[in-house]
């Protein structure tokens, strides 16, 4: 068996050096714990940023995974295969619409929610072809692939990728007024994070999402909500948009869509949206494939019980009352999410947001940084209250030395 060490020095030697993770190597998981190469256990507060919102190995995740291993796992979209239909169905209408494209990673959907949009631009509102614009918002967070990062205003994700593709204007995020200013006669979409996960799990101002609703609707412009890290449960309600009662046109959805057992992502709109694309114009080999469909209809059925978005709430609010705390004390300046998400900004004094995260793995709890200061909190859903207490009992105790 490899030590710690031995694992990191033999990663940094042979793969790229796009990630700077904490000197933790994980070789086994159960729900919301994490069991490293040398038998230590961390409680997990990250969730793989939201893509294993039903906890590391869920049975029913897995068992739906084995079923489907042993009949078939891939065929490519040249064939129908028996899992499709239903997971098509099931999704469209947990999402209350009518057509779905599946795809695989969270980049891979957002690139095809803005192929959808200007399709359905030049096809059925009558952008001229080629002039078609989407408004989004600035820090966002949507992927790194070469369309995204051109829209992005993250340096580390952006410089030296170009040139960048056009197309796409940037306004403050939560600015009702500049995002009015923004939208033209060729604007096809506004595309947008309910609340941003990267940027440090920041929530636009009440009213916000419901005034993109209704310009969007107003000025015949589509309102592409990405719920890629918000969505399935992560902040009580199956959609982050739901808090204020908003239904955005496209739902680009992704993480926990895959269970954390396989990566599954969809655009989910209704046919007046989707229904632009003909035979050859989009596609995957492995999009909407067998074994992805059989997890993810499980998470569907899953959702469908209310019981993650419950216990999300209400661990959410105990979560957010104990950081309040913390707030107060003067070991926090900020705590901002919902749910069981939420961006906490250390106080000057008590470290980075790198160093607070290494002093909590000393302790045995996983986290992110983000941004300098700022440290996430995204734990699994199905984590007790009594391991949530003691992992806030350790960022205590960091804060407090």
């Amino acid at each position: 068996m490899s030590t710690t060490a031995d694992a990191i020095r033999s990663a940094d030697a042979h793969s790229a050096h796009t990630y700077h993770p904490l000197p933790v190597v994980v070789a086994s998981a159960e729900g919301a714990w994490m069991t490293d190469v040398e038998g230590r256990r961390y409680l997990d507060m990250l969730a793989g940023y939201s893509a294993l919102n039903f906890g590391h190995g869920n049975r029913r995740l897995i068992d739906a995974a084995r079923a489907q291993l042993e009949r078939v796992t891939l065929t490519s979209r040249a064939f129908h295969h028996d899992r499709f239909a239903d997971f098509c169905t099931e999704l469209a209408d947990l999402c209350g619409k009518e057509m779905v494209l599946p795809m695989n990673t969270g980049a891979e959907a957002v690139e095809t929610a803005v192929k959808t949009a200007r399709k359905w631009g030049y096809e059925v509102k009558g952008v001229p072809d080629g002039h078609a614009k989407i408004v989004v918002a600035a820090d966002n967070f949507h992927g790194r692939t070469t369309t995204v990062v051109s829209f992005s205003t993250d340096h580390d994700a952006r410089d030296h990728f170009g040139p960048y593709t056009p197309g796409f204007e940037i306004v403050p995020y939560g600015d009702l007024t500049a995002l009015s200013h923004a939208v033209t006669e060729n604007t096809v979409a506004v595309l947008l994070e309910p609340i941003q996960g990267e940027a440090g799990v920041l929530v636009p101002p009440a009213g916000y999402l419901s005034g993109v609703r209704e310009l969007t609707r107003q000025r015949n412009v589509l309102f592409m909500a990405d719920e890629i890290q918000s969505g399935l449960g992560r902040t009580g309600k199956t959609f982050a948009c739901e808090h204020e009662g908003v239904v955005p046109d496209v739902y680009i959805l992704g993480k926990a869509l895959g269970g954390g057992v396989v990566p599954v992502s969809a655009v989910v709109a209704d046919r007046d949206v989707l229904g632009v694309f003909r035979p050859g114009q989009h596609g995957s080999t492995f999009g909407g494939n067998p074994l992805a469909c059989a997890v993810a209809l499980e998470v569907v059925a899953m959702l469908r019980s209310g019981e993650y978005q419950q216990r999300a709430t209400e661990l959410g609010d105990h979560l957010h009352h104990e950081l309040g705390l913390l707030v107060g004390a003067g070991a926090v300046t900020a705590v901002r999410g919902r749910g069981l998400w939420a961006g906490v900004d250390i106080a000057p004094g008590h470290g980075t947001g790198r160093e607070v995260s290494e002093r909590l793995m000393d302790r045995r709890v996983l986290v992110k940084d983000t941004h300098g200061s700022t440290i996430r909190l995204a734990p699994p859903l199905v984590i007790s209250k009594e391991d949530l207490d003691w992992g806030l009992d350790q960022l205590r105790a960091v804060l407090a030395s």
